[in-house]
C-alpha cells in the first residue's frame, strides 16, 4: 500500500497523523477495525481511504448482521435447481470473501480491500470459522470446511488482501468481541471527542462557508454525555440545511 495523496488527506478533515496511522496499520497488520458511536463517519472513511489506496473496482463492501454465517461470507452449498429427474441439486457458491480472495490471487501486485460494515453485529468466530487462523498467519495454509481435492487443502489468504471493519460501539463494546478475534485486528478510535474528530464539523462548516454555531452546540452536548459510546457524531450535522 502506498500513502494517501495530500488532497485526499485535506478533504477527509480527520488530520494527517490519524490517516497515516490508519494506512500504516493496514500495511503492517492487514486487518483494522474503526470503532465509535453512530455518525462518526466510520463507513465513509473506510470507503474513502480504501478507494484512495487502490482502484474502486478492487474495493468490496459487505454488511454483517446477526444471521450472517460462514456460508454467506465465504462459501457454502446452495440450491442449484431441479434436474431432469426431479431431484434438487446443490452447488458450492462463493461468498464475498472468497470472490475477493480469488481476485487478489490472480492480481498479486494489486491491493484488494474488503470492508465489513457493522462487523460486531455477527458472531465473528462462527462467520470466519477456520479462516480466523489465517487472519493471524497469512503465510500458512489450511484445509477448508467445504473444500474438495487439493484446492480445499491448500488455501491461504493472500498478502495483498486487506480487511477494514467498522464497529458501532453503541451496540457492543470492544470488550465483548471474542478475545481471539480481537487480537487479530488493530483498532482505531473514531469517538466524537477524540482530538482528530472533535474539529471535523467545524472544519466542514468553514469549508462550506456556513455558520459554526452547530459545532459549538455539538461540543457542549458531547461534553455533557457521560458515556463516550453514546455521544453524537458530527455526520448528523454535516448537511447544508
Amino acid at each position: 500500500l502506498g500513502d494517501l495523496a495530500a488532497d485526499v488527506v485535506q478533504d477527509l478533515l480527520v488530520g494527517a497523523d490519524w490517516l497515516a496511522e490508519f494506512v500504516d496499520l493496514l500495511r503492517t497488520r492487514r486487518q483494522v477495525i474503526l470503532y465509535g458511536p453512530p455518525g462518526t463517519g466510520k463507513t465513509f472513511l473506510a470507503l474513502s481511504v480504501a478507494e484512495a489506496l487502490t482502484e474502486p473496482a478492487n474495493v468490496q463492501l459487505v454488511q454483517f448482521h446477526p444471521a450472517y454465517s460462514y456460508e454467506d461470507f465465504f462459501e457454502g452449498y446452495r440450491p442449484a435447481g431441479i434436474d431432469e429427474e426431479g431431484r434438487l441439486g446443490f452447488t458450492l457458491r462463493p461468498g464475498p470473501l472468497r470472490k475477493i480472495v480469488d481476485q487478489a490471487v490472480e492480481n498479486p501486485s494489486t491491493p484488494f480491500i474488503l470492508i465489513i460494515d457493522e462487523i460486531n453485529r455477527a458472531n465473528l468466530a462462527r462467520v470466519f470459522g477456520e479462516l480466523s487462523f489465517l487472519l493471524e498467519y497469512r503465510d500458512r495454509r489450511i484445509e477448508l470446511m467445504y473444500g474438495s481435492g487439493d484446492q480445499g487443502r491448500d488455501f491461504t489468504l493472500p498478502k495483498n488482501l486487506f480487511i477494514v471493519g467498522t464497529m458501532n460501539t453503541a451496540d457492543r463494546s470492544i470488550a465483548l468481541v471474542d478475545a481471539a478475534m480481537r487480537r487479530r485486528f488493530a483498532f482505531l478510535s473514531l469517538q466524537p471527542n477524540d482530538e482528530h474528530r472533535r474539529g471535523v464539523l467545524r472544519g466542514w462548516l468553514e469549508r462550506e462557508d456556513l455558520a459554526t454555531e452547530p459545532a459549538d452546540l455539538l461540543d457542549v452536548l458531547n461534553d455533557r454525555i457521560p458515556d463516550r459510546d453514546f455521544c453524537v457524531g458530527p455526520s448528523y450535522l454535516m448537511r447544508p440545511e
